[in-house]
């Protein structure tokens, strides 16, 4: 059973995302069409942040290496909670069209844990909107009450 403050709370969630972009190859050109005129975000609350502490969601977009992986999970630790995670496409999702070779970690979810998979390579911008309905659809359902003098 889902309270009123619940309620309340993933109402607000939902619909101010501050997502932090974490953008390493060509899908992150693809996730800059989402904050353009044609799908303007901002009309949806989603604001893109420069800082992770200022930011809830964070979207990881391309191919992670083995030495970028700890500054991924760096990045990850200093998001304040509740934090979600989108992997964008193929190479984040699992390596990609690198996925055999030594460098890349094979898939994002190996190092934070992720909630919403978008695929494509490149995702379009579509897809990265509909994985963001699906966040927000995710977040609304959410039934975890936190009572602030808790952790």
């Amino acid at each position: 059973m889902q309270t009123s403050i619940d309620r309340l709370a993933n109402w607000a969630r939902q619909g101010s995302f501050w997502p932090l972009s974490f953008g390493l190859a060509c899908c992150s050109v693809e996730m800059m069409h989402v904050s353009m005129p044609r799908y303007d975000q901002d009309r949806l609350g989603i604001i893109f942040r420069a800082s992770p502490r200022q930011s809830d969601v964070m979207i990881v977009a391309g191919t992670v290496t083995n030495k970028m992986s700890t500054a991924l999970r760096q990045v990850y630790d200093q998001m304040p909670e509740p934090r979600w995670v989108i992997s964008m496409g193929s190479c984040a999702n699992g390596g990609g069209y690198y996925h055999y070779s030594y460098s890349v970690v094979r898939g994002v979810d190996r190092i934070v844990p992720v909630d919403v998979y978008v695929p494509g390579c490149p995702p379009t911008a579509e897809a990265l909107m509909q994985g963001i309905f699906v966040l927000q659809r995710k977040i609304r359902n959410e039934r975890k009450s936190r009572m602030w003098y808790r952790k």
